[in-house]
């Protein structure tokens, strides 16, 4: 790669380097917290498909050391230099305990107390402080006791009331396929994905949690936006500054987890039904029987149009009428839900999709982790071993 490619003149790719994190996707997590104030009242926290690390990173210094980050950290300087200037002028501080007051403030942090954060992934990670890693496949249904016994030592897999007794206050899931160019195939790939994700959220959520997932924006993003209102009060669309505009991807935030009465999740019954879905639909579908569209003649031009459904009356004919509920009568005419969108971060800041010119007196900066087992590495040994892109030369 270049010195002067385009992803060494990304604002947010340089920025990772200079502030230590593992990867610039460290930035869109951080922005959704500003937006969405993801981390209050946090203490427990999963992030599913972790590698390399950049959110549980995000994670540490946030939750575990107490650091401050974006506009909350804006937020604090100012008041604190507000607060040294008061003292200057109300009591005559000198400079340099001015200076002293100031390293104090910045080395005063605010961890959390009792923080677990567990880390999932299949692929290796480098460990980060406070940080719990498991090697492990999110769509097992042993993954669950596995992250259960992670969060607490004591726990016994016999146990039937998990929510209870091992909450979860947040679930990350930044996870995506390898993109293949074919953009049906890659929104059905990470559609499934989530669905994996949501599945290990439901069995390990407590009530009021968050959820927050990486999708790729499709046609059927309004489905995803209406399937999770189910079990989540308020889901909306988010679109991080650092994200690049040109890329499908975006993020489904999920606050308030409210599961509907009765309902019990396993991996081993996705969404709570398993293999019952065809019997179910079956057996709605023989309480429901199937009538002829309805349509429409207008009498001004005599053009044909589907008309609405009217409620379920059986009337003395035997003739059965379907309908829609009337709260759904606005979605029937608008013919799709739309589901909340929202740009986080500052307008005003780097645009991720601009290239920017790179200082004169720029120095290179390695990466703060570097791939700890990356999938072209044996492509790169044996291009080694051939003596490289060309080949061993054969001298004549």
């Amino acid at each position: 790669m270049g010195k002067s490619s385009k992803d060494k003149r990304d604002a947010y790719y340089r920025l990772a380097k200079e502030q230590g994190w593992r990867a610039r996707s460290a930035f869109k997590l951080l922005q959704l917290d500003e937006e969405f104030d993801l981390f209050k009242d946090v203490t427990r926290v999963v992030d599913l498909c972790a590698a390399p690390g950049s959110w549980s990173q995000v994670l540490s210094r946030v939750l575990i050391k107490g650091e401050k980050f974006g506009r909350r950290a804006w937020e604090d300087e100012n008041a604190k230099s507000w607060q040294l200037l008061r003292g200057v002028f109300g009591t005559g501080v000198k400079q340099g305990d001015i200076q002293e007051r100031e390293l104090e403030a910045e080395q005063k942090l605010e961890p959390r107390k009792d923080v677990k954060i567990v880390a999932i992934d299949l692929q290796p990670m480098s460990p980060l402080a406070g940080i719990i890693t498991l090697k492990a496949d999110i769509t097992h249904p042993a993954t669950v006791p596995l992250l259960l016994r992670a969060l607490d030592p004591t726990y016994d897999p016999s146990s039937k009331s998990q929510h209870a007794s091992h909450p979860v206050d947040l679930v990350l899931s930044d996870g995506a396929p390898d993109v293949t160019g074919l953009h049906d195939l890659d929104i059905y790939v990470q559609s499934q994905l989530l669905f994996a994700a949501l599945n290990l959220t439901l069995c390990v959520l407590r009530p009021g949690g968050k959820f927050v997932a990486k999708i790729f924006r499709g046609r059927n993003v309004d489905l995803l936006y209406s399937q999770l209102s189910i079990f989540f009060e308020q889901v909306m669309v988010a679109k991080p500054r650092s994200s690049r505009a040109s890329s499908v991807e975006a993020f489904i935030v999920c606050l308030n987890f409210q599961p509907p009465e009765g309902f019990k999740a396993s991996l081993e019954e996705p969404m709570g039904i398993g293999n019952r879905l065809e019997k179910m639909v079956a057996a709605k579908a023989e309480r429901h029987p199937i009538v002829a569209p309805i349509t429409l003649q207008a009498a001004a031009n005599g053009t044909w149009s589907a008309a609405p459904a009217k409620p379920l009356v059986k009337g003395n004919d035997g003739v059965v009428e379907l309908s829609l509920p009337e709260e759904e009568s606005d979605a029937w005419k608008s013919g799709r839900w739309i589901a909340p969108f929202m740009a986080c971060g500052d307008l005003s800041g780097f645009d991720a999709d601009a290239s920017y010119h790179l200082p004169k007196d720029r120095i290179t900066l390695d990466p703060v982790q570097p791939p700890t087992a990356p999938p072209y590495k044996r492509a790169l040994e044996m291009r080694k071993a051939a003596g490289g892109a060309y080949g061993k030369t054969s001298l004549a």
